[in-house]
């Protein structure tokens, strides 16, 4: 009774990983663009878009962008809700980005915001000249403050599009390149834009409610001319169609969800029906969309200590797939794990200048944090030796935290108050812990076993004379042969995973023991 439930708490943690994937894979492609470059700005109007988010055919969120004029410049916003059904486990999330531009379409100040029955993550960033931009970062209460130089003007992913559709006329066959400050991961982005043709598009512009079939139906219908483009970011290519003012009319990704312009009405209305819970579970469970069956069983528990597997029907191009206990032959991926931790060969704490951003803090691994340093001595307990500090860190971690599902961007110091969540929030919280301690730790992602199918997953890596995965989530300290390693950092990182998911073919060929 004890396994079964476990192996089902697991499941749930492992999936949830998948629907934050999700969150950024909309925030990649959805690009509502709503304002002229400068040459264009003088013929700008307030407008509205409104936007259907689906699953296949199955509604899961409403989307919105609105642009005003306001005096000296601009004001757009972008309004994302979702609701996202992880084995029958409601995960409700919403987003907010407002940006004010002035006349030339500079950019002045922004807010983004993230809620989620987790708790808030608000990033303000406002530009000091051209040369830097100034962030307050708040992740549930934790505000910290950092100036990050830019050598320019900064341009940020809701501007973007627009620069591309009236920058200069697009051309079929080209291919056009920008760089972006993504408030959401607090990371710069190299986005790629590739025209593939002019395609005309239909989509309801009004609606009026129908009786007979209970709902909202479209009743007039507008005709766009499209450019198709192909986005590329981080080896994943998302498919949109902008029209002749960058406004996104339709976006699609590799893991089947789609955004469609629609009538207001239409949008809102099926969105707020997933308040009710029967139809909230007659969307699609995500673990359908992305779990990997192998065809046969493999040992459980902590128990697989060697394994080899064909990754098959992707490209392998730009993963982490080598290093450490992980060697790669041509498609064939063979892992070793630790019957044990290494014993480390040194003492806490590791030396700063050799490992400078394994022991550093971010803005969401506070790990100058009082109680987030307060906690790792008291969990310590004065232990110097690196193995036993790992090994304290990862059984502390995993007994403390609840397992619950999460749409959020983990931060530490949040999760250390909340006590509970996903394989993102016991990830950050060991990082965060082990660097306060002296312990070089990172995040690896990728896929690991349970319940005879692999799931897409995150675990930290602590340096142990190398790089040794230890999996507080799952309580395996080392972690198993099971843990096939993708890439190494965080979600900006974590996100090019999506470009596995539905395409990814794993074929065994040989497992042994522990």
């Amino acid at each position: 009774m004890v396994m079964t439930r476990r192996r089902t708490v697991m499941a749930v943690i492992l999936l949830a990983w998948v629907a934050v994937l999700a969150w950024h894979v909309r925030r990649e492609y959805f690009r509502p663009l709503t304002v002229r470059l400068a040459e264009a700005s003088a013929n700008l109007v307030p407008m509205a878009s409104y936007y259907a988010v689906k699953l296949g055919d199955a509604t899961i969120g409403y989307a919105a962008s609105r642009v005003d004029t306001v005096p000296g410049g601009f004001a757009l916003m972008d309004d994302l809700r979702l609701r996202v059904n992880v084995m029958g486990s409601d995960a409700p999330a919403s987003a907010r980005t407002v940006v004010n531009l002035g006349e030339r379409l500079e950019l002045k100040d922004f807010q983004f915001t993230l809620r989620s029955d987790f708790g808030d993550f608000e990033v303000a960033g406002e530009m000091a000249g051209d040369t830097a931009l100034e962030l307050a970062i708040d992740a549930g209460g934790d505000e910290q403050t950092t100036v990050l130089p830019t050598g320019g003007p900064v341009l940020l992913p809701q501007v973007m599009p627009m620069h591309f559709a009236l920058g200069e006329e697009p051309e079929a066959g080209e291919t056009y390149v920008f760089e972006i400050f993504d408030p959401s991961v607090l990371e710069r982005q190299r986005v790629t834009l590739e025209v593939v043709e002019e395609e005309t598009v239909i989509f309801p512009d009004s609606a009026e409610y129908d009786e007979g079939s209970d709902s909202w139906v479209p009743v007039r219908y507008d005709t766009v001319e499209t450019w198709h483009v192909k986005q590329g970011f981080g080896g994943l290519e998302l498919d949109a169609w902008l029209d002749p003012d960058g406004q996104v009319v339709k976006a699609t990704s590799p893991l089947g969800y789609t955004i469609e312009r629609t009538a207001f009405e239409i949008a809102w209305n099926r969105y707020r029906a997933l308040e009710a819970a029967e139809a909230r579970l007659a969307t699609p469970d995500i673990i359908e969309k992305t779990a990997i069956s192998v065809g046969v069983d493999l040992p459980e528990g902590d128990r697989l200590g060697r394994f080899a597997v064909r990754l098959q029907n992707v490209d392998l191009e730009g993963f982490d797939l080598e290093g450490a206990r992980q060697t790669l032959r041509g498609d064939t991926l063979f892992v070793e794990s630790e019957a044990e931790l290494p014993a480390g060969g040194y003492e806490l704490p590791a030396d700063p200048d050799a490992f400078g951003a394994e022991l550093a803090a971010t803005p969401l691994i506070q790990v100058d944090d009082p109680e987030i340093r307060r906690t790792a001595e008291e969990v310590l307990g004065g232990v110097t030796e690196p193995r036993a500090a790992a090994q304290r860190l990862s059984e502390w971690v995993y007994s403390t935290l609840d397992k619950r599902v999460t749409l959020s961007v983990p931060s530490a110091r949040q999760v250390l108050e909340a006590g509970s969540g996903d394989c993102n929030e016991h990830t950050v919280l060991y990082v965060a812990l082990a660097r306060a301690a002296g312990l070089p730790a990172r995040t690896a992602a990728g896929l690991v076993y349970v319940r005879d199918r692999f799931y897409y997953h995150a675990w930290p890596e602590v340096w142990l004379d190398r790089w040794v995965p230890v999996d507080p989530t799952l309580g395996q300290t080392p972690a198993d042969a099971s843990h096939l390693r993708f890439v190494v950092g965080g979600l900006a990182r974590q996100v090019e995973l999506v470009r596995l998911i539905g395409l990814l073919r794993l074929d065994v060929v040989s497992v042994e023991e522990r």
